[in-house]
């Protein structure tokens, strides 16, 4: 006898309740099919649903994500980077108490030894026939962020080795629900012959047909609800054996949505923006933001990001502020459209010639111009890097590029060979973006505070 067990799941969304909706309205089209054709179903998240770029996000503090998941009827879910550092730990330790679906992430834990009670590294949902899938939940183990919130995070191939023979023994078929990214997907499932099926996040990448590596299957399905992903495993009630097992990812821009959602969404909003109208501050003059000039505001916010820091020198770019505030009142609201990234302060130790280069890559052109998505940021562009503690004289050659001719920092030149404490966002630390602060040896950040916080302390500051 054959058993098709479905298995539908988003990863990803990162807020973009735009799409949700229709999701909604998928999933409740899937599950009046198969609860027609008695085929059993689970709905699944692999984490970073929540992000606090969008205002219900913001205002809620990541509850009103898990009650959209509790109202999709969803199953299981493991959470990503965003649920895990951009919260603070009392907002983490609390995000799903009221969830009615199981999470499950394996190595996170809490640094008092006394973890929330929602917290498992791994469930076991049985269909009705008893066969019985073993789901473990994996997140991206951004070890130095997690440290400073108050919880441990391991790495996953610490606890594959025991936690995989632990679940295949409890279990006919072995999930890996990893929010962990393209590259440790699959070299899990080099290693791991015994996990049937990963469902992946983090990267956002997009198997639209699933990817087949020895054992195991993989997919994902990109990001912002733009996809959805579903497996179908086929099992032997009989051998006991998987006998075919497909994956798809597809698109629910045609799907009709779901009414109750889109209301309960429209209700979120208003609740959000009653929390956001809070005012934090009066302006008597409007504060002007341009991308690829110095402006006042962005000024003053890299002198808040020095001190802060106790940094030697400070340097933020512009495109971190979307917008301008008009005169009178700033409310929470107003801070969080303009600085929408969820970004923290950090410091970083830098030799003086790794920060002539950092200050040199910084101004030229296709680095200001350059639209980045990611890493935190939220916005168009970088857009001129602004500096505190140091001072920059450049020249414009014929073709109206800008070059660095001379950098100080009170009124000396950069020694070389001195290691100077350099504030800026996090991001710069992550990818490529400049190698130099990359590569630093010497990390430290602020947590849980983020760039937005120390936007706030400096309108109240200069008004």
């Amino acid at each position: 006898m054959k058993e098709n067990i479905f298995l539908y799941y988003t990863n990803d969304l990162h807020s973009h309740f735009e799409n949700w909706s229709k999701i909604v309205g998928h999933w409740n089209k899937q599950r009046k099919h198969h609860e027609k054709r008695n085929e059993p179903m689970f709905l699944i998240d692999i984490g970073d649903h929540v992000d606090r770029f969008h205002p219900i996000a913001e205002a809620m503090q990541g509850k009103a994500n898990v009650e959209l998941l509790n109202k999709a009827s969803y199953d299981v879910a493991t959470i990503g980077n965003n649920e895990g550092i951009t919260l603070t730990h009392e907002d983490l330790f609390t995000l799903y108490d009221q969830a009615d679906f199981d999470v499950v992430c394996a190595n996170l834990a809490n640094k008092d030894g006394k973890d929330p009670s929602w917290l498992k590294p791994y469930t076991l949902k049985a269909t009705e026939n008893g066969t019985t899938l073993g789901l473990i939940g994996l997140t991206a183990p951004f070890k130095a962020f997690y440290e400073l919130l108050g919880w441990e995070v391991t790495s996953p191939f610490e606890l594959l080795d025991q936690i995989v023979m632990e679940v295949k023994e409890q279990a006919d078929i072995v999930v890996l629900l990893s929010h962990l990214g393209i590259n440790d997907d699959q070299e899990i499932a080099r290693r791991y012959d015994d996990i049937d099926l990963i469902i992946g996040g983090h990267t956002h990448h997009l198997f639209k047909d699933g990817e087949k590596i020895n054992n195991t299957l993989l997919t994902a399905a990109g990001k912002h609800g733009v996809y959805v992903g579903e497996v179908v495993l086929s099992w032997d009630t009989e051998r006991k054996q998987l006998n075919q097992k497909q994956a798809y990812a597809y698109e629910v821009n045609h799907t009709d949505e779901d009414q109750a959602t889109k209301d309960q969404l429209a209700e979120y909003q208003e609740k959000a923006d009653v929390i956001l109208r809070q005012p934090v501050a009066h302006l008597y003059t409007p504060l002007h933001v341009n991308w690829f000039q110095e402006s006042h505001i962005m000024k003053e916010l890299v002198h808040t990001l020095k001190d802060w820091t106790s940094a030697d020198c400070a340097m933020l770019n512009a495109g971190v502020l979307l917008d301008g505030f008009s005169q009178g009142d700033v409310t929470r609201g107003d801070i969080h459209r303009i600085c929408p990234h969820p970004m923290n302060p950090c410091r970083v130790a830098l030799q003086g010639d790794e920060l002539l280069e950092v200050v040199r890559q910084a101004h030229a052109k296709r680095f200001m111009e350059l639209k980045l998505k990611g890493f935190g940021f939220r916005g168009e562009i970088i857009g001129r890097m602004i500096f505190s503690g140091i001072e920059v004289v450049t020249e414009t050659d014929s073709e109206g590029d800008e070059h660095v001719k001379r950098v100080t920092l009170q009124g000396e030149a950069i020694d070389l060979n001195k290691t100077y404490q350099v504030a800026t966002a996090d991001t710069f630390t992550f990818g490529k973006l400049l190698p130099e602060i990359s590569h630093s040896p010497s990390k430290h950040y602020y947590m849980p505070e983020l760039l937005r916080d120390l936007l706030t302390h400096t309108i109240k500051r200069i008004t």
